[in-house]
């Protein structure tokens, strides 16, 4: 009898009946109970992280909802209630005021008519992601699956449709795994700013509809529907509500944000069961510290258990993970770190993760405008530097309202692809080397701040730069740049440092099939590059055997 059998027969269930029909007791008290992980820190250390995420080295992420409907950037939902703000500007100019047209109106103009998961799935593949991960909701409190418990998702309002049960089928066709990034836990003080009003103006002292109820409904496109169970605003404001930043202390559930009820908490845990019970998901990403609602509430530990004993009852064996941000070294055990928009300065003894973007979170017109996207260059460069410190990249690609993506955004695409093509020998299932690298870049590496936000705060690469990894035998070693005298002296391996103690018999460059020329001296391995520089010389491969 497995698991899943053994609780139904517990339970006094009948067969059809559906694990997400069961009361929420039943499912954070009997589910967490049948299986190796318990919802507590001491028993997620069991976690080990698979071996396909160590391989895989690289993801892509569809970080997409309806607040890229408007095409101006991050935390629009947010942002187009903190009067006099680019967003809330914006939103007049487009919208009209947030009193009259607030987002929940902003939700129902978002059509997703020219979504295609297929093809931009089949797009990253492509270009080298060796898992996708989609976002199953925002701060914004809008669930993009079939949810049970949360009536205001993508299925009934918006485009109507089943956003994670379509990036989830293409996904597995395209033999990748497949993860979601779950984001509403904190939506309960995050859109507070809906509960405001202008201090100005001809809409002076008018609320914005932050706390519109169900009978405000009557005659509107959303009669029938409770806006407070998408906006979740029918409590007191958090200590300095009105300060914009104060968010960012309060993260955490601390420093005077007001404690969300037990009946949020409570929904949403039954909200993220029900999403890990429908499309088994094999990692789920938190944007939270540690877990979602921790220390005010268990919810993120039971969450955490369940996928993992989910996944031994599915697998036979524990192939999921979580991602956390913030993490103390208890934590480290239980999931995997994630850093985002940052690297780390050193070879992590766990693996870890990156996310990054190459341009906003949410879609924004301007950066398209203003050609303002990350380059290949820049995302392979940070590929090479996380990976040879232990760690793996999730790559988003900014999606527009429609669906799709720019032409300006595919071109970075299919050139990493381009990339990864030659080079990613040096890449997949490699692991770290004795040290990550040498060169200036790593004398003036910033540290981290928060979850991350180190990005492009040091050095930038120069063809002195080098980064390793390692498999089997081969050493690889990654010059970011092209130097012009077409020499390289790798000082790492100088003959009396101990670091690489073989003989070296052959130096090659991944995509040519010529053994290049190569001295070790004290001062370094002193290899002669080919005349001919390669199309993508921003970083350039040697195998060493």
């Amino acid at each position: 009898m497995n698991r899943r059998t053994a609780l139904k027969s517990t339970l006094g269930l009948l067969p059809a009946l559906s694990l997400s029909n069961i009361a929420l007791g039943s499912i954070a008290d009997q589910i967490t109970r049948k299986g190796p992980f318990l919802p507590t820190w001491k028993s997620l250390e069991q976690f080990q992280t698979p071996n396909w995420f160590k391989d895989a080295k690289f993801g892509m992420w569809a970080h997409w909802g309806p607040q890229c409907q408007p095409e101006a950037g991050d935390w629009y939902a947010r942002g187009m209630y903190q009067e006099g703000s680019h967003q809330y500007n914006y939103h007049l100019k487009k919208y009209g005021h947030p009193s009259k047209f607030g987002f929940k109106d902003v939700i129902h103009e978002w059509k997703a008519e020219n979504w295609d998961p297929e093809e931009l799935v089949a797009l990253y593949k492509q270009a080298g992601a060796q898992y996708f991960m989609a976002m199953a909701n925002h701060h914004d409190n809008l669930d993009l699956y079939n949810s049970k418990h949360q009536p205001w998702n993508s299925t009934k309002v918006g485009p109507k449709k089943d956003i994670i049960g379509g990036w989830e089928k293409a996904s597995r066709r395209q033999g990748l795994p497949f993860g979601v990034s779950v984001h509403a836990a904190h939506a309960w003080s995050w859109m507070e700013t809906a509960q405001r009003s202008d201090k100005q103006g001809p809409y002076k002292g008018v609320p914005y509809d932050g706390n519109v109820t169900k009978a405000d409904g009557k005659g509107k496109w959303w009669q029938g529907m409770d806006p407070q169970e998408l906006y979740a605003q029918n409590h007191p404001l958090s200590k300095n509500s009105w300060d914009d930043g104060m968010i960012h202390s309060q993260w955490n559930w601390g420093n005077g944000v007001a404690k969300p009820t037990k009946a949020y908490c409570d929904k949403f845990l039954k909200r993220t069961i029900d999403l890990i019970d429908q499309y088994n998901p094999q990692f789920v990403y938190f944007d939270d510290t540690a877990l979602p609602l921790w220390p005010i509430d268990d919810a993120g530990l039971k969450i955490a258990a369940h996928l993992y004993n989910k996944n031994i009852d599915k697998d036979g064996n524990q192939q999921a993970i979580v991602f956390g941000k913030v993490l103390d070294e208890q934590q480290r055990k239980c999931m995997v770190w994630d850093i985002e928009r940052g690297q780390s300065n050193a070879i992590e003894p766990l693996p870890w993760q990156t996310d990054t973007c190459i341009g906003d979170w949410h879609y924004n017109r301007a950066v398209y405008d203003r050609k303002g996207y990350k380059s290949a260059k820049m995302v392979i460069q940070t590929l090479v530097d996380v990976v040879s410190k232990n760690g793996n990249l999730m790559l988003n690609i900014p999606v527009r309202g429609d669906g799709s993506i720019d032409e300006q955004e595919r071109a970075v695409v299919v050139e990493i692809g381009n990339w990864l093509k030659v080079n990613s020998e040096a890449i997949y299932g490699t692991r770290p080397w004795k040290v990550f690298g040498e060169g200036p870049a790593q004398e003036g590496a910033a540290p981290l701040s928060a979850q991350g936000f180190n990005e492009g705060k040091g050095k930038a690469f120069t063809s002195q730069d080098i980064r390793f990894t390692a498999k089997g035998e081969a050493l690889y070693a990654t010059l970011m740049g092209w130097p012009d005298d077409k020499k390289v002296v790798v000082t790492s391996l100088a003959s009396g440092k101990g670091l690489h103690t073989s003989p070296i018999r052959r130096v090659s460059l991944l995509g040519g099939n010529d053994s290049l020329s190569f001295e070790q001296t004290n001062q370094g391995l002193v290899v002669q590059l080919p005349e001919n520089k390669p199309a993508l010389s921003y970083a350039n491969v040697l195998k060493i055997v």
